[in-house]
């Protein structure tokens, strides 16, 4: 069996890659929070997001559990699966499942970085720590809601280079991610005209907008002062750029859109 590890801190966005990634390799098989996936479908296992606290969830997670790590292994066998990726947040973790299931060594290592961009990377960690939301790389149908009390949703379908479809995510709060800050929408905004109020070119914000979906984006209406000291088009740029600074300064995350919408221009 060829053995493959993908690393990396939580909340970095492994499980939200996995699918894409080990379709990449040629790979067939996953295995995630102490689930195999075999191509794009749950098969065995039980996911450490079940757990009701981090402890019991890391150890689900490494296959402790012998009646969990026998019935993996059985699976691995009736799917007669050649290939791996093993996902972790660390290579020392990554050997670890590697030893539990007998899979032999692990031929290839990667780390998150190496298939994420940085901002992929703020952006899941952003998502992380203000909304507590844990992807996995299984359908929406194959997920025992029961077990999750505050959030289970649909995620996206992941396609591969060819348009073809080879899984889909969904998106989870397990009950044991009590460590984010729920962030109310009023407080970027807040943050967003504060920021724009400080800059010379302003003499008004009307409204401001603040969209966290696929992507993070602030609408801003504002009034400009004149008369204008240089080019519009520089100074609009220039107050994009303070607006990007400030946001990121205080949540460690650029957004991914700034529309600015001049509605007037007025003599101070």
């Amino acid at each position: 069996m060829k053995v493959y590890s993908l690393s990396g801190p939580s909340g970095t966005g492994k499980s939200t890659s996995a699918l894409a990634f080990a379709h990449q390799l040629g790979v067939e098989a996953i295995i995630d929070d102490g689930l195999l996936i075999v191509n794009g479908v749950r098969v065995a296992g039980v996911s450490a997001k079940f757990e009701k606290n981090t402890i019991t969830a890391v150890r689900r997670a490494i296959f402790t559990d012998e009646v969990h790590r026998e019935a993996v292994q059985k699976a691995l066998a009736n799917y007669q699966v050649q290939s791996i990726l093993l996902i972790g947040t660390s290579n020392k973790m990554t050997n670890s499942i590697a030893k539990q299931l007998a899979l032999g060594p692990i031929a290839h290592y990667y780390c998150v970085e190496d298939i994420r961009s940085l901002k992929e990377i703020q952006k899941a960690r952003f998502i992380r720590q203000t909304q507590g939301k844990h992807v996995m790389p299984i359908p929406y149908r194959q997920v025992e809601q029961n077990f999750f009390k505050r959030l289970v949703q649909k995620g996206m379908e992941i396609f591969g280079p060819k348009r073809e479809k080879i899984g889909e995510t969904t998106i989870v709060r397990p009950d044991f991610q009590r460590e984010y800050i729920d962030i109310d929408k009023s407080v970027y905004v807040q943050l967003l005209t504060h920021s724009c109020r400080q800059q010379a070119l302003v003499h008004k914000v009307e409204h401001v907008q603040f969209l966290l979906g696929e992507q993070a984006q602030a609408i801003l209406t504002i009034q400009i002062k004149l008369p204008l000291d240089g080019s519009l088009a520089e100074r609009l740029y220039a107050l994009q750029q303070a607006v990007q600074q400030e946001f990121y300064q205080h949540f460690d995350y650029e957004l991914d859109a700034i529309h600015l919408h001049v509605k007037a221009a007025k003599r101070p």
